[in-house]
């Protein structure tokens, strides 16, 4: 029998081998708008902080197919009953459910595209790839959008306890050698259970729940807010603001033909045309990089400072605190900065800024992990667990960022 050449086997650092289950999938995995997030790195900025983030969304789109066809065996061993069509669906969705992120993950829905998030986005790239393949991906774009009638589904690809979170704290666990984020995400998959629709974690997953929270918890303190991340992630969306002002003020900046596009345009939801999501398919991290190293020679100070901060990785001074920062604090490094570098009020807001970081580990407001006893009863995590941190767990914890120039920048 002739082998089918399309069912590869990838070899990944965090599950071993994972294998592509059909020629469609294959195909997607092999189209353009995918391979582009090879691109796309997972974590933006945060190599500046943990140097083995440099791991891709690419990367992590396989891990989260791998593990839901993992989730699809376990439930249909538990009875549950998923049609063919309906794991297609699923490997589908989740597969693609982050296409739609720009250049370093985040930094860009915040600079140069107004009101525009990468789940839409992604939807419109799932929509493209539906017409180019004919329908296929009717069913996934269903789940997807949470509209398809078996709730459980749509609760694996977005919900409190989804693939998407089981691979990616597993995996920027792996890549940051951050070991208090390394969940076992393959436990949490195998006490999964399906009741009344609804998706449920069996008793004996109790403990693998509450590691999976603080595991949560810790990352997003540790890794994903740490200070010096967020600072380069900022700096990278100021570099972006600052080209757009200049580009529509007529100033010629030498950058990539895609980057231009969005520079030039104004983007918001209802002017991101067809065309708009060609051009972004274009753009990726290498775009950004070029540009920094191209306008770190430019003569607006704002940006050749900006680019040459993240180049040179000589960032901003950042001081947290738990309470709203002050004006008085931040005029006190505006005025300093706007005398020292007589640049405008304007200009200094570049370098002199505050902001807020909120961190909530289980939003048990909108969505619950319920967990299944042997009775039948079904309780949220909270109330199941013996964990007296895990109530804290769902209150949103505030801290408060002041950036600042250092002596000499």
């Amino acid at each position: 029998m002739p082998t089918n050449n399309k069912l590869k086997i990838f070899n990944d650092p965090i599950y071993g081998f994972i294998t592509i289950p059909n020629s469609l999938i294959f195909d997607i995995i092999q189209h353009k708008y995918f391979q582009r997030l090879r691109r796309i790195s997972q974590m933006g900025l945060s190599y500046l902080v943990y140097p083995g983030a440099h791991h891709t969304r690419f990367h992590h789109a396989l891990g989260c197919m791998h593990l839901m066809q993992k989730a699809v065996n376990v439930l249909r061993f538990k009875g549950v009953t998923i049609s063919n069509d309906e794991e297609n669906g699923l490997l589908l969705a989740i597969l693609l459910h982050d296409i739609g992120h720009g250049p370093f993950s985040h930094a860009m829905e915040h600079s140069i595209v107004n009101d525009v998030s990468h789940e839409e986005i992604s939807l419109r790239f799932m929509e493209e790839l539906n017409v180019e393949f004919n329908g296929s991906l009717t069913l996934a774009i269903s789940i997807f959008k949470g509209e398809y009638p078996r709730q459980f589904m749509c609760e694996l690809i977005s919900s409190q306890l989804d693939m998407d979170r089981a691979d990616y704290l597993k995996r920027d666990s792996f890549y940051t050698g951050v070991a208090e984020g390394n969940i076992n995400s393959e436990r949490l998959i195998t006490m999964l259970n399906v009741v009344d629709d609804q998706l449920l974690v069996e008793e004996k997953g109790i403990l693998s729940v509450e590691k999976f929270l603080i595991a949560r918890r810790f990352m997003y303190w540790q890794v994903y807010m740490h200070k010096t991340g967020v600072v380069a992630e900022q700096l990278l969306m100021g570099v972006l603001k600052r080209a757009k002002e200049l580009v529509q003020q007529g100033v010629k900046l030498n950058c990539s033909d895609a980057l231009f596009y969005f520079l030039f345009s104004e983007i918001n939801g209802e002017s991101f045309t067809n065309e708009t999501l060609m051009v972004f398919s274009k753009l990726d991290d290498y775009d950004i990089v070029a540009a920094l190293k191209e306008w770190k020679n430019h003569n607006d100070f704002v940006l050749s400072s900006l680019c040459q901060m993240i180049l040179d990785r000589n960032l901003l001074k950042v001081k947290l605190k738990n309470k709203a920062i002050k004006a008085s604090d931040l005029k006190e490094h505006s005025e300093e900065i706007i005398k020292k570098y007589n640049i405008s009020k304007h200009e200094a807001s570049f370098f002199v800024f505050h902001g807020e970081l909120t961190n909530q580990a289980y939003q048990n407001k909108f969505q619950k992990i319920n967990i299944l006893f042997k009775s039948g009863k079904i309780k949220d995590i909270v109330k199941a667990s013996d964990q007296l941190n895990l109530k804290a767990l769902s209150k949103p914890i505030t801290k408060y960022y002041m950036c600042y120039p250092k002596k000499k920048m």
